[in-house]
């Protein structure tokens, strides 16, 4: 939720008698939504406060549409393989008109979902541009031209991020695309250049190279997603090159002109090479700035770090009482089912109980077909905390499921301690790999030893049934800690 500070004919309000509510939530994203209709059924008096989209970026303009968009595009590359799988081949062309309309009536049965939920629980939704004006105060500059002033017995901050442009010159000035606009384009990208290896940049790479654009993508570090190990790396790279996209790592960027959607030029260093890349399109995907610039928290006592999140201790509370953030304006990892688990943090401390941030599982998917998923450590974080480790490891071609769906890239692999059967950390780059982990981090959740995963009888042909077949393989051993690091590593 972007916000601008009110002009001074919006200063008279601000002496008005504030609308007085139990909680009051300023911006709209997932962890606010669903504290909006939890704290209203539970007989609270709530108002949600978000200045454009119903259930913030989640339903609207990220996760879930980005998804909608890939699975189409996976229709195609299924299109494109048919004589693979005995189906004459035809030639087509991909309607992105269609697309983006599949999208949008997506995005459109989950705003009326959202809507019920706000009428079913009682909590009010206001659409408008909010700021606090003083401790626990908020006005809002509502979309049909009035202005409201509500005050919270508790208010919780979810102003989410937003996409970040480098300032590189001549990029601003040539309007790229960030996913917003990607995922709204009704045409298709004849040469797509994408800045930027993380997350966005390799799912929407890969699904406009299946949609039938020529894909550049340009990462500045030496590897893809570069907190993960080595060989998701380059399971990656290879993912992407077999799929005809032109990657660039390790080159930096010096210059963007033109126009993107007409011609747009990037001059970059590679080595201390100089090129030149023409495309028609520039897509950024270079990280997240959060949205707390203009909405008057330091008229709320609320302090910021360093990287101007909010400041909040391990139970999401800020530097001022009764204020709470949560989601990616406080920092937590950026993934919608964190800002879930962060209203839970925020309702079980209001509700008296202990709850905080500190030493939960975080779980991650990279949408890439196939997916990459983990829960726990990588081996770089093993070898980084010098922890000890067995490596159970088996690539997707000796997977029974795998096989039968002739998607046989990646791999599996697993942590498991030394001295005993507990589960550090899981790896899953294959089909469905986000469900494969889910299945061993909930055995994680429940403290079994993997065997229990290999004991366990899993039904035939699926993909689960591959960690059987993982954890029959011989483990190796790695990273034998000093005393002196198992000391650290328990500490």
């Amino acid at each position: 939720m972007n916000t601008t500070a009110l002009d001074s004919s919006d200063q008279t309000h601000a002496t008005a008698t504030p609308e007085e509510f139990d909680i009051v939530l300023l911006g709209g994203g997932t962890g606010s939504t669903i504290a909006a209709w939890t704290f209203a059924s539970e007989g609270k008096r709530v108002v949600a406060i978000d200045r454009k989209y119903i259930g913030g970026s989640c339903p609207n303009i990220a996760c879930l549409p980005s998804k909608n968009f890939i699975h189409s595009a996976k229709v195609a590359s299924y299109a494109r393989r048919a004589e693979e799988f005995g189906i004459p081949a035809r030639d087509f062309k991909v309607d992105m008109t269609a697309v983006r309309e599949r999208k949008r009536r997506m995005v459109s049965t989950l705003n009326q979902m959202y809507l019920d939920n706000y009428q079913a629980t009682g909590a009010e939704l206001i659409m408008g541009e909010g700021r606090f004006i003083g401790p626990r105060t908020v006005q809002v500059k509502v979309n049909d031209g009035t202005t409201r002033t509500f005050r919270g017995t508790n208010v919780i901050i979810s102003t989410g991020t937003h996409a970040a442009i480098e300032a590189i010159p001549g990029l601003i000035e040539a309007n790229p695309l960030t996913h917003v606009e990607a995922l709204e384009l009704d045409e298709l990208p004849e040469h797509l250049l994408v800045i930027g290896g993380g997350y966005i940049g390799l799912e929407l790479a890969q699904a406009f190279r299946r949609l039938g654009s020529k894909v550049t993508l340009i990462e500045h570090g030496e590897q893809l997603v570069n907190r993960e190990d080595d060989d998701v790396h380059e399971v990656l790279c290879d993912m992407l090159r077999d799929e005809g996209i032109d990657l660039l790592l390790d080159t930096t960027v010096t210059s963007v002109s033109g126009k993107s959607g007409e011609s747009v030029q990037i001059a970059l260093t590679q080595k201390g090479a100089q090129k030149t890349l023409q495309g028609t399109h520039v897509l950024v995907a270079t990280g997240r700035i959060p949205n707390t610039k203009g909405i008057g928290l330091e008229l709320a006592g609320v302090e910021l770090t360093d990287r101007a999140y909010i400041k909040v201790n391990e139970k999401l509370q800020t530097t001022a009482t009764n204020v709470w953030a949560l989601g990616e304006s406080a920092g937590s990892p950026q993934f919608t089912h964190i800002s879930h688990d962060d209203f839970r943090v925020i309702h079980d401390n209001l509700s008296g109980r202990k709850h905080v941030t500190t030493g939960r599982q975080v779980p991650f998917c990279l949408f890439t077909d196939p997916e990459c998923a983990r829960v726990g450590l990588s081996e770089k974080d093993a070898q980084a905390r010098g922890v000890a480790y067995r490596l159970f490891k088996m690539p997707m071609t000796g997977s029974l499921r795998a096989l039968t769906l002739s998607e046989t890239r990646g791999f599996l692999k697993a942590l498991i301690e030394v001295d005993g059967d507990r589960i550090l950390g899981f790896t899953a780059f294959c089909v469905d790999g986000g469900e494969v982990m889910s299945v061993v981090q909930i055995a994680m959740i429940a403290g079994l030893p993997y065997t229990a995963l290999f004991e366990a009888v899993i039904a035939h042909p699926t993909m689960a049934e591959s960690l059987e077949i993982l954890f029959s393989s011989k483990p190796t051993v790695h990273n034998q800690p000093t005393s002196q690091q198992k000391g650290a590593a328990k500490s």
